[in-house]
């Protein structure tokens, strides 16, 4: 079958303008921007709950007691079962395998069922902060009732990064030095 001369420049005329169409709709449509972090970044980010929560031995707990620094902040019950120990063990290897930054970052576990911390199950874990809250209340409205993840509370006490409790540490040490690298503050 012989093409017309008009039908040959359409064919021609196609073959640059195919992939040009292609390229751009696959761009528009199909292309996801690459991330270098490994947690999820929460945006726009949820301000921290400006009240006062109980300490296991008495006293008031307040997250502006820790302005000026990084958190990492594990939300479970009192009880601390094993997955709860599992996500401050990761919390405390994280923060440990930041070197010299390490006095930048606080660990908190935040207790959300009301029911009292068992200190012998978070013996292991001296330095981390307990905040016993009533029953309901929770640290930002992103993380109200999640026992599933680790929230990241910046200095100026908005929670803005998570990952999941099972996540990689790696990950977590590599956004960490990231932040810290970057940031002027805490």
């Amino acid at each position: 079958m012989k093409l017309g001369p008009r039908a040959q420049l359409l064919l021609i005329a196609s073959l640059f303008v195919l992939p040009i169409v292609a390229s751009t709709l696959a761009y528009r449509y199909g292309h996801r921007a690459p991330t270098a972090n490994h947690g999820e970044l929460l945006l726009p980010p949820g301000q921290v709950s400006d009240r006062s929560f109980g300490r296991p031995g008495g006293g008031a707990f307040s997250f502006r007691e820790l302005r000026g620094r990084w958190a990492l902040v594990a939300v479970d019950s009192g009880a601390c079962a094993q997955p709860c120990r599992d996500k401050l063990t990761v919390m405390r290897q994280v923060r440990l395998a930041l070197g010299r930054n390490a006095s930048r970052v606080a660990r908190v576990l935040f207790v959300d069922d009301g029911q009292p911390p068992d200190m012998a199950a978070l013996a292991p874990f001296g330095g981390t902060e307990v905040a016993v809250a009533p029953k309901g209340a929770a640290i930002a409205p992103a993380a109200a009732g999640d026992r599933s993840r680790v929230y990241l509370v910046d200095p100026h006490g908005n929670v803005m990064m998570r990952w999941e409790a099972r996540a990689d540490p790696q990950g977590m040490i590599k956004d960490l030095d990231r932040l810290l690298k970057a940031s002027q503050i805490g």
